[in-house]
């Protein structure tokens, strides 16, 4: 990898740079031992006499060399540093992982010396290419980066970076002289997070390194809480899936004979609040059901779970199942919603004694089912089958009274929960009982007939994702 294309320095920028090199050193080791000696006691006016001249010595190089950029920043560096030197006392102590380079050997050493007075571990590099391989190697917590270097230059380094998923997010602090600026703020727009002026200002060094660790500590924590959340996430849609999964499997597989039953189950979320189920009580009595609990998600999941399952096992003791009203009471009070959660649920329950043709039923709370006789003429026709009883886990001691219907040959019997017709479509309108009768007149004949409500149920909501569960089973009666 080569360096991006920029313009190389000239002469006399070639020759400024050389000569502040040195001087940089002897600015930096000087702020060093005057750091040292300045608690101690010992005479230190020869060490500032020193630090004094390679600073007016440094504004000479600055001012006579000067090709262009801030003339008025570059002489007014050295004197805010000596204002600085009698004012501070290193003893700032970070924490974490630095990683500093500069092709300079000399300038690495004092910014290395100066980062270990900080507390801060320090790793070195004198090319880019070897800064790349030690940050895809390791984790750093911060990167020190000088501008100029050959073969691959700071800017460079940064890209690499910032196009690395492992790497982009750790902050890079630019190192540069005065007269790079135009290459810094090319560093800055492409993610750097601040630089450096050479030589190092104390004060300047501790803040930036002291705001960029903390910067990186606060992104460190928040990618952590993210990694948490995500993992949380991932565990609860697994359980979620594997609850669905369940749900889905307890309901009944379709049958064909002796009577012909199919069903169309379309949760809303994970979790629906639906659940049915049917079957034979003994050889002459066949039980259909269809419960809707009022919400979504678990809790009314667990709701209609454990209630379903009451019915399909007959775990009412005493209750005779072929009877639909003793079962509604019996549920009513074994599922009072004040130890439900507040939760409640509709119910449909019907028994269908196939010698006497007779279906029997009661209703909690629940849309009508719906059957529908074809006559001779190919009209059909169709009948509500409802009763008035009460919501399910509403009122204590609430009887439910059962009524009875003979079922016409070759005829069909839709059960919905209300899903399946209360349908709000993009004007807001909601759709009612009546419009889904006709609808189920319409298709009763087809052998696709579930298909066909569902996706008018789609088109009316105009959307795939229905608001509520979409529940509907149908029996097809022989002929």
């Amino acid at each position: 990898m080569k360096s991006e294309p920029h313009n190389p320095p000239d002469a006399v920028a070639q020759l400024r740079h050389d000569l502040r090199t040195p001087v940089n050193h002897i600015i930096g080791y000087s702020e060093m031992l005057i750091e040292d000696a300045s608690g101690s006691g010992s005479d230190i006016s020869d060490l500032q006499k020193i630090h004094s001249a390679a600073g007016e010595l440094l504004t000479l190089i600055n001012t006579r060399l000067h090709l262009g950029g801030d003339l008025e920043t570059q002489k007014a560096m050295p004197s805010i540093r000596a204002e600085n030197m009698d004012s501070h006392q290193d003893d700032c102590i970070f924490s974490g992982r630095v990683l500093a380079v500069d092709d300079n050997p000399g300038n690495l050493d004092v910014l290395e010396r100066r980062l270990i007075r900080h507390g801060l571990d320090v790793e070195t590099a004198e090319s880019g290419m070897e800064a790349l391989n030690l940050i895809r190697s390791r984790p750093f917590d911060l990167v020190l980066l000088d501008v100029m270097m050959p073969e691959v230059d700071g800017y460079s380094v940064l890209k690499e970076m910032k196009l690395d998923s492992q790497t982009k997010d750790i902050p890079v602090i630019m190192i540069s002289a005065l007269d790079q600026m135009e290459s810094v703020v090319r560093c800055i727009e492409a993610g750097a997070e601040d630089y450096l002026p050479k030589p190092f200002n104390p004060t300047l060094l501790r803040a930036r390194i002291g705001a960029c660790l903390e910067k990186k500590s606060l992104r460190d924590a928040e990618q952590g809480h993210l990694r948490k959340i995500e993992e949380t996430q991932r565990r609860l849609d697994k359980e979620l899936a594997e609850a669905a999964a369940y749900v889905r499997s307890i309901l009944p597989p379709p049958v064909e004979v002796p009577l012909r039953v199919d069903w169309i189950y379309r949760p809303s979320s994970e979790l629906a609040g639906d659940s049915f189920g049917y079957h034979w009580i003994d050889s002459e009595h066949f039980a259909v059901y269809l419960l809707d609990v009022c919400g979504h998600g678990v809790g009314a999941c667990l709701l209609s779970v454990s209630a379903i399952n009451v019915i399909r096992s007959g775990a009412l003791p005493g209750v005779d199942f072929q009877d639909p009203g003793a079962v509604l009471t019996a549920l009513n009070d074994a599922f009072p919603m004040e130890r439900q959660n507040n939760l409640y649920f509709t119910l449909w329950y019907g028994v269908y004694h196939a010698p006497s043709r007779m279906l029997t039923f009661a209703s909690g709370g629940h849309p009508p089912a719906l059957l529908v006789e074809t006559r001779p003429t190919g009209t059909p026709e169709s009948r509500r089958l409802t009763s008035n009883g009460m919501i399910i886990g509403v009122m204590e001691d609430m009887p439910f009274a059962a009524k009875s219907v003979e079922i016409p040959a070759g005829s069909h019997l839709f059960i919905p929960c209300d899903g399946c017709y209360e349908i709000r479509n993009g004007a807001g309108e909601m759709q009612d009982y009546d419009a889904f009768e006709t609808v189920v007149c319409s298709h009763t004949a087809s052998p696709d007939a579930l298909q066909k409500l569902e996706s008018w149920a789609i088109e009316m909501r105009g959307s795939e994702y229905l608001e509520d569960d979409f529940s509907l089973i149908q029996i097809q009666f022989p002929k």
